[in-house]
Order: C-alpha cells, then structure tokens, then sequence
C-alpha cells in the first residue's frame, strides 16, 4: 500500500485513544483544567458511570468567545508559548491534546464565559466536527457536558467496565483532588445520588472527614511543615500511625507540584518508614504531597500526565522517607529496651489491630469460657485437656497431609504452640493455624448455607472513600450470604448490624475496608468471590501473634486443626507446622 498522511478526523481518533482511555480520563483532564482556570467551586455530574453523560461544572476565569473553537484543535493551549516553558511546567495541563481528543469520541457541548466579556459562548462538537456555535448568557466560568463517550470507537467502548467500576475509578481520582486542594469545594453526584461534597474552606483534615469518614480521617497525622522548611524538597499531608494499615498500597496517595502520580519509587519511600512499625503484608495510609521547583521535575513523560521523571530522585525518596518516618515516630516511639515479662509485669499482646496493649495473667484467667476454635453448629467438638492429647484425627490416604494426634507442650514467644507428637516436635504458628480453621469451616457453613450471624448490640456506621463504598456496595449480597448483614446508609456509608459468629471481637471498620479494598475481581487465582472473600475475612479474625493462649485454648485450636483438610498450610499458602523430627533432636545433643 502506498504511504500516505492520515486525514485529521482518524489521526484525532488515535491521539485520544492515549489520553482519553475511560470515563475517568475525561473527568481528570476537565477537572485539571477547571483547577488551572482558578475554580474555587467544581461541580461533576455522571449518569451511566461517565459512558452516557460527564458534565463537569467551574467557577473559573472562563474562555473568551474568540478562542473558544481554537481550544479543541489539537495542540491548541495557553499554558506553554515556548520551548523553554517545558523546563518549568507550572500548570496541571499544558499539552494542549486533551480537550481535542474528548471531543473527537464523543458528542460534547461546550458552555463557557469568560470574566472579561458580558455574553457567553455554546460550541457543539461531534465526533470532532462543530455542528453549532452560538452566544449565550450564563455566569462566568465554563461547563463542559460530555454525552455518548466512545460512540464512534465500539472496540473501546465494548472494553469498559461494567457502570459501577467506571463510577470507582472517577470517585478515586475527585476524592485525592479534593484532599489536595480542600480550599476548592467539590459536588459529585452519580445518577442524581450525591457521592462528595466538600466546604471548600482550605481546611484538609475536614476533607479528610468527608472521605475517609471520622474514625479513620480523624486517627491521620499532619505532617510537620517545619521537617522540611528551608529545603529545596517540601513534604506535606497526612500520614496513618502504626495502629492504621490495610491489606494493600491503595490507600497510598502522592502529589507533585500539586498534581496526583503514580511513582513506585516514592511509593516505596514512604512504605519503608514504616520499616518494623507495621505487621508483615500490610501497608499504611497516607496521602503526601511534594513540592520542589518545577525545572527538578519532568511530568512530560506520558500523555495521561500521571508518571513523572526527578532530576535527583535520591534526594526526593529521602525527603520524603525522612519526613514520614519522623512523623510517625514522633507519635509511636519506639521501646529502647525489652526485658522477658516477669510473674508480675504484663505479659505483651497484639491485639487485632497490631496495637501493643497490656494483658495480664489475671485478666486472661478471667475469660470464661475459654475461647473455642469452632464455629457454632460445626460438627468439630470443643476439645478437654484429656481428650486433646489423645485425640485420633481421621487418617488421610496419603499419609502426607494430615497431622498426627499431638499434645501440647506450650507457647513460644506468644506466638508459636509446640507440641508433641510421634515423630517428633512440632511448632505451630497459632494465626496460621486459626485461619485454616476459620476458612474451612467457614466455607463449609457457606456452601450449606447456614452460616451463623451474630447481631450487634447496636448497628454499628462505617464510612469508606467513596470508590472503596461503590466496591463494597457490588458486595453487599455475598457478605449477606456469608451472614454480614450490611446495608447502605447515606454517601459512603454502611451501617452493620450484624457479623458472622467468630468476628465478634473484629472491629466492622477494618473488616470492611479490608474486603473493599481487596480487589478481588483481579485475583490471579481462579477462585471463586466467595472464597476469596471468606480468606480475607478469616486473616480479620483469626488470632494474632503475640496473642496469650490458655493451655485448653492450645489444645482446642491444635485439635480443630487436626480436623481440617488441608493442615500444613494457612489460607493464603504460608505454612502452619513446622516438624523436628526425633532424629534430628537426638543429633543436635551428639545421642548417636
């Protein structure tokens, strides 16, 4: 074929497929550049995840009429004049792509006055052709209303996720933009239903609130400004203490020069100041913000503006590491010296949330009954400390997977059983162990459908940023199934009124964030939702290293492991026995 140039409606058609690649691309480039106009007020309406309609609503300085058609030609900005103006970016945009390749997918109505004139400006473009422009009266500011995205481009529009999906990834981005710049109020609403609204008052820790509800935004920690005054590298926002963590990086949110990226390496910056502070696998909250001069940073690597490249990355990861690090310890010393407990001093536990909290002997002896490592209505009995020892647990064929009968020994370190066994010593890591237990058990109630609620006392409100409640709400009939009663209560809001019987000690907070923040639709393992989602549920509530066991409290949990399929590893595939055999033990004393 002969070569030839591309006409300008298909080349215009491919340049937006790397800027615009879903709903949420066309709210962050409008959004962005409502922030560069000055808004103080941004309001986003969405019907249909952002597939039917995208209309994102300013306050700000406007487009002049005359300029209006030139702002959706390509390459078209009033951010950059030269070459030069690349090495010191200060605007959110300045490619001059974004609002070209909207309205070359889409059917786009733009709606503008700027401060300077009387008479506003309507342009209509579809497909990127201009079928009207006309005046109009209006305030000052600029309403950009995007209907039928992709309705020229059916393979991208195939590809999209289902509404509800399209509608987490837009709450994702407005709700760091609303934590970035709380002095500009934000309005979000999808399908008519309110998602978001800030006061737009300047006061961060109040957008912290309405995001991440009281207990969470409230628990967040100011980084101090005065860690970094003076410096070239400035570091801001909020950091979690080490009592707050989750099951992923999600909640980790990190701006440059005031606009969101995704770096991996400043990422891992801040995950390293938790360095020790927090338990294996888990990672904190924190949304950090970063300002250096705009000549030390290259955001023109990739059309969606979201990968920057530093001039010194070294000295950015170790500005910020420092700067959390500091902050954290600051609140969560660390213990400068140990000392093994003593008959009268607390013994150290963890509690479920990773705190370290006192608990004494006499506290412990106090709990009647003793914990029992059964679901109700399981046919797994609650094993004495006669039974226990002679426990005979059902020979498996292969005699590989099943664990011998054992009696125990005792506990190492709070966090180890040891026990006895014809083959020698056995340690068992007790949280290990639990979770096997749970998850068999738990799914075994599942598929019979009866697993056991236990109500609360009183319903108990737990608040989730808003992508993190729309994934939640797509859940609500499996947790159901697996006897959460969970209902929706308000924007971002869930009221629980009940549990499954062994979570009731779990805070319903970090049980419901841990299950919607998991992305359990991407798992790599082809499981089923359920299953996936009893595992999670089941890390949640089995008990913790450095927990303190009673001996019949060993003995039942040994026992019910014995019992399950599967005892030699946890539901996540980490190990739950660790053998000595006799021989070995005989070698290490010279017993030849």
């Amino acid at each position: 074929m002969a070569i030839r140039q591309l006409p300008e409606e298909i080349a215009a058609r491919i340049a937006a497929g790397e800027v615009v690649e879903r709903p949420a691309s066309v709210i962050k480039e409008l959004v962005e550049n409502s922030l560069d106009a000055g808004a103080t007020r941004v309001e986003v309406e969405t019907r249909g995840g952002g597939q039917t309609l995208l209309r994102v609503r300013d306050n700000g300085t406007g487009i002049l009429s005359a300029e209006v058609p030139v702002a959706f030609r390509r390459h078209a900005t009033s951010k950059l004049a030269t070459a030069d103006d690349l090495f010191h970016i200060a605007t959110l945009g300045f490619r001059g792509e974004a609002l070209a390749s909207i309205a070359a997918v889409s059917r786009l109505t733009c709606t503008t006055r700027s401060a300077e004139e009387t008479a506003g400006t309507r342009l209509r473009i579809e497909g990127g052709t201009v079928i009207s422009h006309s005046a109009i009266g209006r305030p000052p500011g600029t309403e950009m209303l995007v209907e039928d995205l992709f309705y020229n481009v059916p393979a991208r529009r195939k590809y999209l996720s289902s509404e509800r999906t399209e509608r987490r990834h837009i709450d994702a981005f407005l709700t760091r933009y609303a934590i970035a710049y709380p002095g500009v109020a934000f309005q979000v609403t999808h399908n008519g239903r309110e998602a978001l609204h800030t006061s737009g008052n300047g006061s961060a820790r109040e957008v912290l609130l309405d995001v991440y509800g009281l207990e969470l935004g409230g628990s967040l920690l100011d980084i101090p400004p005065e860690l970094t005054a003076g410096q070239a590298i400035q570091v801001r926002g909020f950091v979690g203490p080490t009592t707050v963590h989750r099951a992923n990086r999600g909640y980790i949110t990190l701006f440059i020069n005031g606009r969101w990226v995704q770096d991996l390496r400043i990422t891992y910056a801040i995950i390293q100041a938790y360095h020790t502070l927090l338990p294996v696998k888990r990672f904190p909250v924190a949304v950090v913000m970063v300002d250096l001069p705009p000549e030390d940073v290259d955001v023109n690597v990739h059309p969606a503006k979201t990968e920057v490249r530093f001039r010194e990355a070294d000295s950015v990861f170790r500005a910020v590491q420092r700067a959390v690090r500091a902050t954290v310890i600051s609140e969560a010393p660390i213990a400068a010296d140990w000392r093994p407990p003593t008959a009268t001093q607390p013994i150290p536990s963890l509690s479920a949330t990773g705190v370290t909290a006192p608990t004494t002997r006499a506290s412990l002896a106090g709990l009647q009954p003793a914990r029992q490592f059964a679901l109700p209505g399981t046919a797994t009995p609650a094993a004495s400390p006669s039974t226990a020892t002679t426990s005979s647990a059902p020979a498996d064929p292969s005699g590989a997977a099943k664990l011998p009968p054992l009696r125990v020994v005792g506990q190492v370190a709070t966090m180890f059983i040891v026990a006895e066994g014809p083959e020698g010593l056995y340690l068992i890591d007790q949280h290990a162990a639990h979770e096997r237990v749970l998850y068999e058990q738990l799914l075994s109630v599942w598929a019979e459908g009866r697993v056991p609620a236990q109500p609360l006392l009183e319903p108990v409100t737990v608040t989730l940023p808003p992508d993190e409640a729309a994934r939640l709400e797509e859940r609500l009939p499996l947790l159901a199934s697996l006897g959460l009663e969970v209902e929706l209560f308000g924007a971002g809001s869930f009221l629980v009124r009940a549990l499954p019987a062994p979570l009731g000690q779990v805070s319903p907070q970090e049980l419901l964030a841990d299950i919607a923040a998991a992305d359990l639709d991407r798992s790599p393992v082809r499981e089923g939702l359920e299953a996936l989602t009893v595992r999670r549920i089941c890390k949640r509530a089995a008990v913790k290293a450095g927990q303190v066991l009673s001996r019949e409290e060993m003995e039942n949990l040994v026992h019910a492991l014995e019992q399950t399929s599967n005892p030699r590893t946890c539901p996540h595939g980490r190990p739950t026995v660790l053998q000595i055999p006799v021989a070995q033990l005989a070698a290490q004393f010279e017993r030849r």
